[in-house]
C-alpha cells in the first residue's frame, strides 16, 4: 500500500465488529486528495451500496409499504434515520415496536424486503454518501479508470444506471467507466467479489479500492497490496470480520 503520511484517527472507540477507527475529517481530505494525485492511468474500484450510495431511504420506503400492508401505524412512519445499520429489527425497535412483536413482524418482513430491495425500481430511493459523486467525478477528470463493482445482480442494471445518472456519478459505458454486476442474483456477494478480482488484474494498475464490507475490502488488500484499500465505516452485514492491517476507514468522501 502506498504510504500516505499525516493521517490521524478520530478519538473514538474501535468499531466492535470491524475494529475500525475512522480518520478525522482533515485526514480524510488528505487521503482522498493524495489518492487523486495517483489516479491518472490507474484504476479505482468502488462498491456501490453503503460505499458510494446510502440505502437507508430505500429501506425506509420498503418498511413504510410493509406497515401499510399490515396496518402497523408505527412502521408507516419509518424514516431513513431509523436505520442505523442493516438490521430491520433494530429499525423497528427505534420506531417503538416492542421486542416481542418485532419477532413476529420480522419473519413476515424479510421475504417482503427481499422481493423489493433487490429490484431496479427501488434503486431510485438511494442517495449519495456525502462527497461520493464529486470524488468519483474528480477521478474521471484526472484520467483514472472507474470500476463500479457491486453485489447487485444484472436484473438491477437499468435501475442502477438511472440512479447513478440522477445522482451525478460518471456513467458506465462512458470513457473509462465500467459497471460489474453479479450475473445471478443467487450468487453470493463474497464469491462474486473474489471472482471479479481476476478481471481487475487485467486493467490498469489498481490505485485504490473502496468497500464497506470488511470481507470484501480485506480481499482487495490481499490481492492488491500496493493499492490504497479504504473501508467505508457505514452499514455492513454485521459479520464478525476484522479489518486487515493497512486498511484505512473513512465515513464519507468530503474533501
Amino acid at each position: 500500500m502506498k504510504s500516505i503520511k499525516k493521517l490521524e484517527h478520530q478519538q473514538v472507540q474501535k468499531d466492535p465488529i470491524t475494529g475500525a477507527i475512522p480518520l478525522t475529517s482533515t485526514s480524510t481530505k488528505h487521503l482522498l486528495n493524495e489518492i487523486l494525485k495517483s489516479a491518472s492511468q490507474s484504476t479505482l474500484v468502488f462498491d456501490l451500496d453503503s460505499t458510494l450510495l446510502n440505502n437507508r431511504p430505500r429501506n425506509a420506503v420498503i418498511m413504510r409499504e410493509f406497515g401499510e400492508l399490515h396496518h402497523e401505524p408505527l412502521l408507516i412512519n419509518a424514516e431513513a434515520e431509523h436505520f442505523q445499520d442493516w438490521s430491520a429489527r433494530n429499525a423497528m425497535a427505534a420506531m417503538g415496536v416492542s421486542s416481542q412483536f418485532i419477532e413476529h413482524l420480522d419473519k413476515l418482513y424479510q421475504p417482503f424486503w427481499f422481493e423489493r430491495f433487490f429490484t431496479s425500481d427501488y434503486c431510485q430511493h438511494d442517495i449519495n454518501i456525502p462527497g461520493a459523486a464529486e470524488f468519483v467525478a474528480a477521478v474521471s477528470e484526472q484520467g483514472g479508470t472507474i470500476c463500479y463493482v457491486t453485489g447487485r445482480h444484472e436484473g438491477m442494471r437499468a435501475g442502477t444506471q438511472s440512479s447513478l445518472e440522477k445522482l451525478n456519478f460518471p456513467m458506465p459505458g462512458s470513457k473509462n467507466v465500467m459497471l460489474l454486476m453479479k450475473p445471478d442474483k443467487h450468487q453470493s456477494d463474497d464469491l462474486f467479489k473474489v471472482l471479479t478480482l481476476q478481471k481487475l488484474g487485467t486493467l490498469d494498475p489498481i490505485c485504490a479500492a473502496f468497500d464497506n464490507e470488511p470481507t470484501h475490502i480485506n480481499s482487495y488488500r490481499t490481492a492488491f497490496p500496493n493499492a490504497n484499500c479504504v473501508h467505508l465505516l457505514t452499514d455492513h452485514s454485521m459479520r464478525e470480520v476484522k479489518l486487515l492491517n493497512g486498511i484505512i476507514s473513512i465515513q464519507n468522501f468530503i474533501r
